[in-house]
């Protein structure tokens, strides 16, 4: 029942697609999958839902189009490959979608307009208004241009990006594979099939395998995206995206492949950033006090509390907060450095100008500032 409740009032949905399903054998793309995908999104678009769609293959039409059959290793290679690849990807996609009257747009990102809070901004209000015309938006990554350190490595982390940026209901990752499996089944022909994922602990990690040879993630991947939306208040769900009207069914309540089911309320936008757009550059070890009255009670992070500062990191990075057994229960931005928070830890507010000389403000992190890890 909960399923069925979750899905079918969900309304901006984001669906990723994998490199398996959009790359045939016969050396082409699969414009045959691609028309099924459009005539269940014109379903779901009639119904007065929202589709945003995120599109791996870029590299994998590269390699089809110049007939290379294995992925490069180079940031170069790749990079040469998508920029053959996404013209075709994306005139795949117009073709099929425009036979149904509905416009596509392709929107190219690199990790950086994610991690960037004016870049994500202009990327969030792009995203809101291509919505508002009644146009579906395309996300890749910007595999031309983006290095290895502005980079998602995979869309399924883009996908969870995208569902963040969005604010969307659910994200439906459409792969190969009917969902999670106990074991690998290509490997294990008892495999067992997981229908719904409550809480996502080390026993329901080590049930990922590998991927596939032209695409870059894995169940694994999948798994670590699953954590991130399902931390912003969200569902996600793996399911094979050659079943028939899979998302119709999916958006119906059935129970097709894999649902990851949120863990508590919706994140707000400025939350959401903090905890899952930012790049962690350190961490901060504080006390049993201080855990508590951050975590339970919703306080400010004042210097009294910390016990160690892990990493280098200056004023305005977002970092980590770890209770002393090493579990991160919160992300936020830092007033001062891990410099500065080394000179301050354990200290009183009323001593932050006698040590340093200075004070910017009495927080550590102030409340506004800080993000609870679900």
């Amino acid at each position: 029942m909960q399923r069925r409740q979750l899905l079918k009032k969900a309304q901006r949905i984001v669906v990723k697609i994998g490199t398996a399903l959009l790359t045939g054998g016969n050396g082409l793309l699969n414009t045959r999958f691609i028309t099924k995908l459009a005539k269940e999104v014109a379903v779901l678009k009639a119904d007065g839902r929202e589709v945003i769609l995120v599109s791996s293959g870029a590299v994998g039409a590269g390699m089809l189009t110049l007939k290379t059959k294995q992925r490069p290793r180079t940031i170069p290679g790749q990079q040469a490959l998508a920029a053959v690849g996404q013209p075709r990807l994306m005139q795949a996609f117009d073709q099929s979608f425009s036979r149904l009257g509905l416009i596509t747009a392709q929107v190219l990102l690199t990790a950086e307009d994610i991690h960037h809070r004016q870049r994500y901004s202009h990327a969030r209000n792009a995203l809101l208004e291509l919505l508002k015309l009644n146009i579906i938006p395309i996300f890749n990554e910007n595999d031309t241009v983006a290095v290895d350190e502005l980079k998602f490595g995979d869309n399924d982390t883009l996908s969870a990006h995208i569902t963040n940026l969005a604010e969307a209901d659910c994200l439906i990752i459409l792969t190969d594979v009917a969902g999670l499996f106990s074991e690998d089944p290509r490997v294990a022909p008892d495999a067992r099939q997981v229908f719904q994922v409550e809480h996502i602990d080390q026993h329901v990690e080590a049930m990922a395998g590998q991927g596939s040879g032209l695409g870059t993630g894995g169940m694994t991947t999948k798994i670590l995206a699953a954590k991130m939306v399902t931390g912003m208040g969200e569902e996600m769900i793996i399911a094979d995206g050659w079943q028939k009207n899979v998302l119709l069914r999916i958006l119906a309540g059935e129970e097709i492949g894999t649902i990851f089911y949120p863990r508590g309320d919706k994140l707000a936008a400025r939350k959401r950033w903090i905890a899952f757009a930012l790049k962690r550059q350190g961490h901060l070890v504080l006390d049993k006090g201080a855990g508590t009255a951050v975590e339970e009670r919703g306080k400010s992070l004042l210097p009294s509390g910390i016990l160690a500062v892990e990493g280098t990191f200056k004023q305005g990075d977002c970092v980590g907060l770890k209770n002393q057994s090493g579990r991160e229960f919160a992300r936020g931005l830092v007033k001062y450095s891990s410099q500065e928070i080394a000179q301050l830890r354990g200290a009183k507010t009323s001593e932050i100008e006698k040590i340093l000389g200075y004070k910017n403000t009495d927080e550590i992190i102030r409340r506004d500032d800080l993000a609870l890890l679900k």
